[in-house]
């Protein structure tokens, strides 16, 4: 299977991270550490997760995902063998959110209680917190890699602007700075990376992964009328793909998937595979089946022709 180097990092990836929101939301512990036995069984080896996974479901507190993570890699002993990706910066109650040294030091403790191991191979910004210098927050992550609590750091949810201000104080202060970045990019939602982050990412490289991979499912094809939403707890984000854009993407996607006999979302993932900035793109599985179609996005090499007519369907920004 190809890899890529992450940026600048030491870290090799496969074209497909295992995205880890899901753990403890919509499947649980058990049916977690069956997906990720089936992940890593095909040599896929990078999970990404966040401390506030997953907060917004009722009676949860957050760290459940990488709780879970963090039990399967105890049970499997296979620690070496997978790279984890975590986030800080989000909302864990009263008080404990934002990038502030103090904030930082405690979240990555509490992270790597939660999963077990001594250190994180990617810690992540997860939203930007313009009220904290860039500097404190850089130096924090320099204080977490010298004492080898985390190998890389990257940034998230950053407009380009930010970005480009993250880098120049890196380099100001002789501080490593971010080396990926994690953005939202999709075929429904294309211009803001490709119109100012994309060439900031290229310019530095910097390893980038992209999130809601699939539209939150819509681009699964599962989802294409409004008496589809119910299927799943994450029906109702997306509506407002339901108009004549999302149809028409739709509509090149099954051309495409016929043509090579397999799903939208296969397609979906080779489209983003396909884009030489993107280092691989994130998607999450609830079930074997839907693991299998993103493993075979992997193997599955677009030609021109189905890259123009994905393009030219999805061209601009969906009708909201």
């Amino acid at each position: 299977m190809q890899t890529k180097k992450l940026g600048q990092t030491d870290i090799e990836i496969q074209p497909l991270v295992f995205g880890g929101n899901v753990f403890g939301w919509t499947i649980d512990e058990t049916k977690s550490f069956e997906l990720l036995d089936a992940f890593v069984a095909d040599g896929f080896s990078m999970i990404d997760t966040a401390d506030a996974y997953s907060t917004w479901v009722p009676a949860n507190t957050g760290g459940e995902s990488e709780t879970i993570i963090g039990n399967w890699m105890k049970e499997r002993k296979n620690r070496e063998q997978v790279i984890i990706a975590t986030k800080v910066g989000s909302e864990m109650g009263e008080g404990k959110k934002g990038l502030s040294k103090n904030y930082i030091h405690a979240a990555v403790d509490a992270s790597l209680q939660r999963l077990q191991t001594d250190y994180i191979d990617l810690y992540q910004s997860h939203w930007d917190d313009p009220a904290m210098p860039f500097e404190e927050t850089l130096r924090a992550y320099e204080d977490l890699k010298k004492s080898g609590k985390v190998r890389w750091i990257g940034a998230s949810n950053l407009n380009a602007e930010r970005l480009m201000e993250s880098i120049e104080v890196s380099a100001a202060n002789s501080l490593t700075g971010y080396q990926c970045f994690q953005t939202h990019y999709n075929l429904m939602e294309r211009s803001l990376y490709e119109t100012t982050l994309e060439k900031i990412c290229l310019k530095y490289n910097l390893g980038v992964i992209t999130y809601f991979s699939l539209a939150a499912g819509f681009l699964t094809g599962k989802y294409r009328t409004e008496a589809d939403l119910g299927q799943s707890a994450r029906g109702g984000g997306v509506k407002k793909y339901l108009n004549e854009k999302g149809m028409k993407i739709l509509a090149a996607l099954d051309e495409v998937a016929g043509k090579y006999e397999t799903t939208p979302a296969t397609i979906s993932l080779a489209w983003l595979i396909a884009r030489p900035s993107v280092s691989a793109p994130i998607a999450s599985a609830t079930n074997t089946a839907q693991l299998t179609d993103l493993k075979k996005a992997v193997q599955l090499e677009l030609d021109a022709e189905d890259i123009y007519l994905l393009n030219l369907a999805s061209a601009g920004e969906p009708d909201l």
